[in-house]
């Protein structure tokens, strides 16, 4: 409609103008058309990236569900850590990361929720006692007796938010420190423990995201507390996680200890997210034109036509 309006509009004023001024016309009146017609199109551009956004959106989230997890941690008795063993530990996490060296490949992570965790350690004792072989239970803490009968505690747990690489407030890199306790009322009492750290996505159900090695708690002491630190590397989607630890002692099924967000806000709604969700922000910028231009060459060409007719008139 609007090339039919340019093309009657020459046919009109081809006799009556000189070839430069039509020719300026010409193309004033064709700036003009794409001036009007580009925010249109950007308008359904923009509705094409909405709708695409809110299908890349779904994707991600079914994605998130089907996609392996994977993460890397470290974990060790805090009093032998300074803050340049930290970092070293940091370091070695990202090596590991390299390397591809992951929880889930090391058996460390075994992304099973808190149940059927409980439910196997369970089942593996019925096991050994249905073989009557119970005297080749594991007893890795070689003491003359057990203490797995109620007299542990995780006395406090809190965690550190360490890595944000995009700075939208979700962190890739955590750390959760906890300090386990002997009640027997004899400070020089030991035993091997080993905790089970699980990870709930927005109130979700507890899911295992890291075993650690066997360690010797003292008594009531705290110079016994363990540090976990955590990157997560994919599948974890941006959310809040809170924690619970689950304490054993090694070579006995039961949990002898827990602690988590119940327990300390610390380990509540932690802001979390894996890195192939953590990407470093780069900022764009574009032009953006109002109508006001456009509006600006209209009465642009109106003046000339009329500037034109009244040149056209004194020639008469």
């Amino acid at each position: 409609m609007m090339s039919n309006f340019i093309k009657q509009l020459t046919l009109k004023v081809t006799s009556s103008f000189s070839p430069i001024l039509l020719t300026t016309l010409q193309l004033t009146l064709m700036l003009t058309l794409m001036m009007i017609t580009l925010p249109s199109f950007a308008l359904e551009a923009d509705n094409a990236n909405e709708i695409a956004g809110t299908a890349s959106t779904t994707d991600t989230t079914y994605i998130t569900n089907t996609k392996v997890v994977q993460s890397y941690s470290s974990g060790q008795v805090a009093s032998s850590m300074d803050s340049a063993s930290q970092e070293q530990v940091l370091k070695d996490i990202k090596q590991r990361v390299l390397l591809g060296d992951s929880d889930q490949e090391k058996n460390k992570a075994l992304n099973t929720t808190r149940e059927d965790m409980i439910d196997q350690k369970q089942q593996q004792a019925r096991k050994r006692s249905t073989a009557k072989n119970i005297a080749a239970i594991p007893r890795l803490n070689q003491s003359s007796r057990s203490f797995s009968d109620g007299t542990f505690v995780i006395y406090e747990g809190y965690s550190q938010l360490i890595e944000d690489l995009d700075a939208d407030g979700y962190f890739q890199t955590f750390s959760v420190t906890f300090d386990a306790d002997l009640l027997t009322g004899n400070p020089h009492d030991e035993a091997v423990v080993y905790a089970e750290l699980y990870l709930s996505e927005n109130g979700g159900p507890w899911v295992h995201y890291y075993s650690t090695d066997n360690f010797v708690i003292h008594g009531e002491s705290s110079d016994d507390e363990f540090e976990v630190y955590s990157t997560l590397e994919q599948g974890f989607s941006a959310n809040h996680y809170d924690i619970l630890i689950d304490l054993y002692e090694v070579g006995f099924p039961n949990i002898v200890a827990s602690y988590s967000s119940d327990d300390s806000n610390s380990l509540y709604g932690l802001p979390l997210e894996s890195s192939d969700y953590d990407l470093e922000y780069v900022e764009y910028y574009t032009e953006v034109h109002s109508d006001g231009g456009s509006s600006s060459v209209i009465i642009l060409i109106i003046m000339m036509i009329a500037l034109s007719m009244r040149k056209l008139k004194l020639k008469r």
